[in-house]
C-alpha cells in the first residue's frame, strides 16, 4: 500500500481560479475535487473526506465563513485543515476567518507558488511526523520498510490487514473515517467486503496495540466511524 496522495477540496465559484488551482495542485502531486458553492462543498467534504480544503470567502448559497463553521461541526472534518481564499484583506476579516475555524488565510490576488507552499506547510503540521520510511503517532512507531510496529519499545505483531488499517489511520491522525471510507482505502473500492468486517479488524488492532494500562488510541465515534486519538480512555 503506497502512501495515500492528499486530496484537496477547492471551493471556488470562479471557474478560471478553480481551473488554475486544479492544474497547479495536480502538477504538485495532489488529487483535487472542485465545489462551486457552499452546499456542494459540504456534501463533497462529507462523502470524500478531503485532506485539506481551499475555501473561497465569497460563495453562492453559503458564505465561506458559514461553510467553515459547518465543516468544523462534521465529525470527519473537525480536524481537516482549511485555508481561506479571499479578496478581503482587512485585519478584522482575517481574524473573523481564523475565528470561524480556518487554519490559514490567503488574500487574492495570490501567488500560486506561495499558496502551494502554504498548503504543504499546513499539511506538514496536521499530518503525522514522517521520518524517511516510518510513521509516528503518540508512542507508536510504524516502520514501512521493515513492515514492523513498535509501541513503548516492544514489538506489536499485526496481520497484513491490521497493518494497512493502522498505517492509514496514522497517515490521518484525528480524522474520523466511516466504515465505508476505511473499506475503500484499505481493502480497495473494487472489492466487496461487509462494512462490519472493519469492526472485526479494529478489535484485532486494539487487542494487539494495547497492553494493560496503556491508552487506547483508536477512538470509536458513535454513528460516524473510527479515528486515531491520544485522548481516549486508558485500558485496565
Amino acid at each position: 500500500m503506497s502512501p495515500v496522495t492528499p486530496l484537496v477540496l477547492v471551493v471556488e465559484d470562479e471557474t478560471a481560479i478553480a481551473t488554475l488551482l486544479r492544474y497547479n495542485l495536480e502538477r504538485e502531486g495532489f488529487r483535487v475535487c472542485i465545489a462551486t458553492d457552499g452546499e456542494e462543498a459540504l456534501i463533497i467534504a462529507a462523502e470524500q473526506n478531503p485532506d485539506l480544503v481551499l475555501l473561497d470567502w465569497m460563495l453562492p448559497m453559503l458564505s465561506g465563513i458559514e461553510v467553515c463553521r459547518r465543516l468544523r461541526r462534521l465529525p470527519n472534518a473537525r480536524a481537516t485543515p482549511i485555508i481561506m481564499l479571499t479578496a478581503r484583506g482587512e485585519e478584522g476579516d482575517k481574524i473573523r476567518g481564523l475565528d470561524s475555524g480556518a487554519d490559514d488565510y490567503v488574500t487574492k490576488p495570490f501567488s500560486v507558488s506561495e499558496l502551494i507552499a502554504r498548503v504543504k506547510a499546513v499539511l506538514r503540521r496536521t499530518r503525522p511526523s514522517v521520518d524517511g520510511e516510518s510513521l509516528n503517532f503518540a508512542d507508536v512507531m510504524l516502520d514501512l520498510a521493515a513492515h514492523r510496529v513498535r509501541r513503548n519499545n516492544r514489538d506489536i505483531h499485526l496481520g497484513p490487514t491490521e497493518f494497512r488499517l493502522l498505517r492509514y489511520l496514522m497517515e490521518h491522525p484525528g480524522r474520523v473515517f466511516s466504515r465505508e471510507q476505511l473499506l475503500d482505502a484499505v481493502w480497495g473500492a473494487d472489492v466487496y467486503v461487509e462494512p462490519r468486517t472493519v469492526d472485526v479488524h479494529i478489535r484485532r488492532l486494539r487487542k494487539a496495540l494495547n497492553a494493560e494500562g496503556e491508552t487506547d488510541i483508536v477512538r470509536t465515534v458513535r454513528s460516524a466511524g473510527y479515528a486515531l486519538d491520544e485522548t481516549v480512555d486508558v485500558n485496565g
